[in-house]
């Protein structure tokens, strides 16, 4: 039996890691799971494998995300074992510490090094850190097989300097039975989703924007009559109190619902909801942190709630930003990133001018091409072709 271990440092999650098991019974998967890890994965069905980071090592807290990035990260305690013990090693990106650290480990076990890579800005060396830099030629030097997750990121790869004949295609898979089946709730009013990470890039203040505009008549409905839906944003971050200070500067704070909920629980969020509305943009900046770490730069690289959403036959509403309108293959309504005139018009003429909780359909093989045992049936061509090599 082939032994895959998946490495993501701490970033292990349920939401990308389903499709692997459903992987064919010839794949052993294990997936590393440090004490640090930022997201409950408890729901896997997956062989978890513990072990240490020097990141465990630190407090937790700012103090200790300091200390990681000074020294930098990599594993530790019964990580030798694991890598060993392995046919595959699939880490993730570039730049990331796990990433470069399998990529030194395979020189001592020999195993099939493979990447996915959601990346679709090629940095290179200029736009990257110190750490950066030498992490990226490490992986770029190591990797047997890049699976793209887009084509947009396939594109950054072979800007990258990576062989065409070293990157595949590899779109992500979501459970499209268990968010197609969550039946829709009875609705006396529009509930408009937007869901993602409560950071400057999701564009959350631009949908609070749109719907203020919605409530304030600015922007009516074909009829001409005002809709006043209510706004359910769905997750955490930084960006939270200040989201919540500009809802209630807007005068929408009693029509806007904030918090986060356990994956296994965003089915029922997606049935309760009429419309989802992301207004994803990019984020870059020239400057630089102390150390020479650039700010930021990052586009939507995915956006695996898009794929959710058609399953469960919600209308959608976003940005043309990054690799949405290649996710969205023509479904959906785009917008220009930072539109949020564009967002409510768009809301007022599709999904606020049916009744609440109405649903709309997607092509079949789209949603196929999203599900987990698609994606299954990818990584396991893509297991063969490099154990093959």
């Amino acid at each position: 039996m082939t032994r895959v271990l998946i490495v993501r440092g701490h970033l292990v999650t349920p939401w990308e890691l389903r499709p692997w098991a459903e992987l064919p019974e010839r794949f052993d998967v294990g997936v590393l799971q440090t004490r640090s890890n930022a997201f409950d994965a408890s729901s896997l069905s997956l062989r978890m494998v513990s072990v240490g980071s020097l990141r465990g090592r630190f407090p937790r807290g700012l103090l200790g995300e300091v200390a990681t990035g000074v020294i930098g990260d990599r594993y530790t305690r019964g990580a030798d074992a694991a890598f060993g013990d392995a046919d595959i090693v699939h880490a993730e990106e570039l730049s990331f510490w796990f990433a470069a650290d399998a990529a030194r480990r395979k020189r001592r076990h020999g195993f099939k090094l493979v990447q996915t890579v959601w990346e679709t800005l090629p940095f290179l060396d200029v736009y990257r850190n110190r750490s950066a830099k030498r992490y990226r030629r490490e992986v770029l030097d190591a990797t047997d097989l890049f699976l793209a997750a887009t084509e947009r990121a396939r594109t950054a790869l072979l800007l990258e300097g990576v062989e065409e004949d070293r990157i595949v295609v590899c779109a992500p898979g979501i459970d499209v039975g268990r968010f197609g089946a969550a039946s829709a709730v009875a609705q006396t009013e529009h509930v408009v989703l937007s869901p993602g990470r409560l950071e400057w890039q999701k564009g959350h203040h631009d949908v609070l924007r749109a719907i203020a505009l919605l409530h304030r008549g600015m922007v009516l409905l074909p009829d001409g009559s005002t809709a006043r839906p209510r706004l359910r944003i769905v997750g955490k971050g930084p960006e939270e109190e200040r989201l919540r200070r500009y809802a209630s500067e807007l005068g929408i704070a009693e029509a806007v619902d904030f918090g986060s909920v356990p994956y296994e629980e965003m089915p029922s969020v997606f049935a309760s909801a009429s419309c989802l509305l992301l207004g994803s943009q990019s984020s870059a900046s020239g400057g630089y942190h102390p150390f020479d770490v650039p700010r930021i730069f990052w586009e939507e690289q995915f956006g695996l709630v898009f794929a959710e959403a058609m399953a469960a036959g919600l209308d959608i509403i976003t940005t043309s930003n990054g690799a949405i309108p290649e996710v969205l293959d023509g479904a959906g309504t785009l917008v220009a990133a930072g539109d949020y005139v564009g967002m409510a018009e768009a809301l007022a003429a599709g999904p606020l001018s049916r009744a609440p909780g109405t649903r709309v359909s997607y092509p079949a093989e789209l949603l196929e091409h999203y599900s987990t045992a698609a994606m299954a049936g990818r990584l396991a061509d893509a297991y063969d072709r490099v154990l093959s090599v």
